[in-house]
């Protein structure tokens, strides 16, 4: 599948947060139906939902997170429970009512967060290959070891767009996937973080201090694990085979996620074949996410009717 984006009605939004403002983009905003919130993964940006909000026919927000993106200078604390909370800003700003609330890797933790701080504004969740807690690193590997190579990334200076578009394209897991909708997220990542006055120095946006904040985090430390299992709404789970550099397994083998489906019987696990950790997002897995956000609204919208009914 050749991924490209279709032309879809965007609404900037730029929203006040503790420390400053929190960017955003707030697609097909006059839309019918139940709303989603997407939140985007640990080095990432909102931008890698433009594919997902191209196939729906709802009001589509995403935030670039605190430290990422457009919202890169916002300070600490970086906290999953401060995204969280920065994301229910997001929501009452654009006035959005109970939406289905879509997170892909760490948005995915973001996600149940928000769902446990702030519950009246969520519907259901969907998890693309996130949200579930992570198998503890073996030995002494230490939370930057984990990431390895992305933190690295963050760390680079690039001559050009073109050249952090070359940096892309050796990618095991995006280069043999590119599309104009990868092309388009990897040239909004990239930044001018030259201090005022100085030469141009491009970077990847997202903010290494605040990734490794959260990277510490997706363990399930910190009442993760214990927020995860008291949730009470639909939460579904889709799952790549494939990992960050298209390896096999997975982020979640087959071992570890059992471990957790027998203690939450109610997460509903659906397996996107031929993916991996991003094009399950940004590639030929959109239309199966696509799918769960519809089979979410769709429920919640019965949900609703009914309770009108009574």
């Amino acid at each position: 599948m050749t991924a490209s984006i279709a032309a879809t009605a965007e609404t900037p939004l730029r929203v006040a947060v503790d420390g400053g403002e929190l960017v955003a983009t707030l697609w097909h905003a006059d839309a019918p139906g139940t709303p989603v919130v997407a939140i985007h993964g640990i080095t990432a940006n909102h931008r890698s939902f433009s594919l997902l909000a191209a196939r729906l026919a709802a009001p589509v927000l995403a935030v670039d997170l605190r430290g990422r993106g457009g919202s890169r200078a916002l300070p600490a604390p970086f906290s999953l429970t401060q995204h969280a909370d920065d994301v229910a800003a997001a929501i009452r700003a654009a006035g959005l009512s109970r939406p289905v609330v879509v997170g892909h890797s760490m948005g995915g933790f973001v996600a149940v967060r928000l769902a446990e701080r702030h519950p009246e504004l969520v519907a259901s969740l969907v998890l693309v290959d996130g949200g579930v807690p992570l198998r503890p690193a073996e030995g002494d590997a230490s939370p930057e070891a984990l990431l390895g190579p992305a933190i690295e990334r963050l760390r680079q200076t690039f001559a050009s767009r073109e050249a952090y578009r070359d940096f892309w394209r050796q990618h095991p897991a995006f280069g043999p996937y590119w599309s104009a909708a990868i092309e388009e997220y990897v040239d909004y990542d990239l930044v001018d973080a030259a201090e005022p006055g100085q030469p141009a120095v491009l970077r990847p946006s997202a903010n290494p201090d605040a990734v490794l904040v959260n990277l510490d985090e997706l363990d399930g430390r910190g009442g993760y694990a214990e927020a995860l299992g008291a949730l009470r709404l639909p939460v579904s789970l889709l799952r790549s085979p494939r990992g960050l550099f298209d390896e096999t397994p997975g982020i979640y083998d087959d071992e570890w996620l059992s471990t957790w489906t027998s203690r939450l019987p109610a997460l509903a696990v659906t397996d996107v074949e031929q993916t991996n950790h991003y094009t399950i997002l940004m590639g030929r897995g959109v239309d199966a996410v696509a799918q769960a956000v519809a089979r979410a609204t769709s429920a919640e919208q019965l949900d609703a009717e009914q309770k009108e009914a009574r």
